[in-house]
């Protein structure tokens, strides 16, 4: 993502990266603006200053500079759109960084409307890190010291639940939050059932609807819509969820080795969910919107994704956990493929190959056998 947010500063006086806690964005920025000054705006003396005096802490901000964790101080928006305005040529000039998308977005969008290039940061993925495994997953902390993985993720989830869930909403009962957030885990790969989710807790729906926004808003899921053509069927409504990070997934789920996590029935759902993260990231990473769907019709036909490829083509995937690609794994897409209509229509059964497997296979006409690393390297944004 760095060529792209380089490229981006050069066209607009303001660059934001959103993402989850832990991300990365800083170290981005900092790479990307090695020259910039930087200010942390969850330092409680710089917060009072900013409160007591926004324009006065943005006059003695040496520029270009880097507002990090800027949602915490939304006032500075109105003032940055200011001094942008008074120099509107002028490119590069700040660089803002928050964990807490939608409030983030929210003063974006009202306060630096057509003056910011936008873009999300989600853990590091497998094309920029070869460290990146469906079992540690791609937080850079976790893959700089693997042998306190279990330790980190503990900290983060308890950071998570005191820092940006309280921030976010209004959460009372933490603990009964965090048993729902392993509950959400045993759930990946599934279609989103809001019902099933609050039974268990005791909670109503309406409250799970809202812990659930708060996942999707902090960076830790991902909801797959269902594709937006019918292509003739009756198809399912709600979204597939998934978890940004496999390893924080596996944390949560209890697994505590790979060798765990080869023999448990959750293996499929993980490896969907870093399938799902891995496009999100490949698209998010080129400066795009995440477009990915599931589809799933009444008579029981699924296909795992669905991706837009521009000039109405279609990437049709099915995920795999199995090393050994069978051809019967193409069933799913050769049916759909029947009522795709207008659209070209790539379709590949993504697995995971032995360490030595390279080549592509067919599995049957028009279906290919392929590594997540060719998929994601091949995508073709459009």
């Amino acid at each position: 993502m760095s060529s792209e947010v380089r490229a981006a500063a050069k066209g607009f006086p303001v660059v934001v990266v959103t993402g989850p806690r832990r991300s990365g964005r800083t170290t981005l920025l900092r790479m990307v603006a090695p020259k910039a000054s930087y200010h942390l705006l969850e330092d409680p003396d710089l917060l009072a200053r900013v409160r007591a005096d926004p324009r006065a802490f943005l006059e003695s901000v040496v520029l270009p500079a880097i507002l990090d964790e800027v949602q915490n101080a939304p006032e500075l928006l109105a003032y940055v759109r200011s001094q942008v305005d008074a120099a509107p040529k002028k490119r590069g000039r700040w660089f803002l960084s928050g964990s807490q998308e939608a409030p983030l977005m929210q003063g974006v969008t009202e306060s630096l409307a057509g003056r910011a290039a936008i873009f999300h940061l989600l853990p590091l993925s497998i094309g920029e890190s070869p460290r990146v495994s469906l079992w540690r997953g791609g937080f850079p902390e976790v893959l700089a010291q693997p042998k306190l993985a279990d330790t980190w993720f503990r900290s983060y989830i308890q950071t998570y639940l005191e820092r940006d869930v309280r921030a976010v909403t209004q959460i009372r009962d933490l603990s009964t939050f965090r048993r729902f957030l392993s509950l959400v885990a045993s759930r990946a790969g599934s279609v989103l059932n809001k019902t099933d989710l609050a039974a268990p807790l005791g909670v109503s729906v309406p409250t799970v609807t809202q812990w659930l926004s708060v996942l999707e808003i902090t960076g830790q899921i991902l909801l797959v819509p269902p594709f937006y053509e019918n292509f003739g069927k009756r198809i399912g409504k709600s979204p597939k969820l998934y978890f940004a990070d496999t390893g924080l997934l596996c944390h949560l789920l209890g697994l505590r080795s790979e060798a765990e996590l080869e023999r448990s029935p959750f293996l499929g759902p993980v490896y969907e969910s870093f399938v799902a993260s891995e496009i999100a990231k490949r698209q998010l990473g080129a400066g795009r919107a995440k477009e990915l769907y599931h589809f799933r019709d009444a008579q029981g036909l699924e296909v795992d994704f669905i991706v837009p490829k521009g000039g109405g083509r279609l990437l049709l995937l099915e995920a795999q956990a199995a090393r050994t690609a069978k051809p019967e794994m193409a069933e799913p897409l050769l049916r759909l493929s029947k009522n795709t209509g207008r659209h070209e229509v790539e379709r590949v059964v993504v697995h995971r190959p032995v360490r030595a497997q390279r080549s592509l296979a067919v599995l049957a006409p028009g279906v290919s056998a392929s590594t997540l690393e060719h998929v994601v390297r091949d995508l073709v944004l459009g």
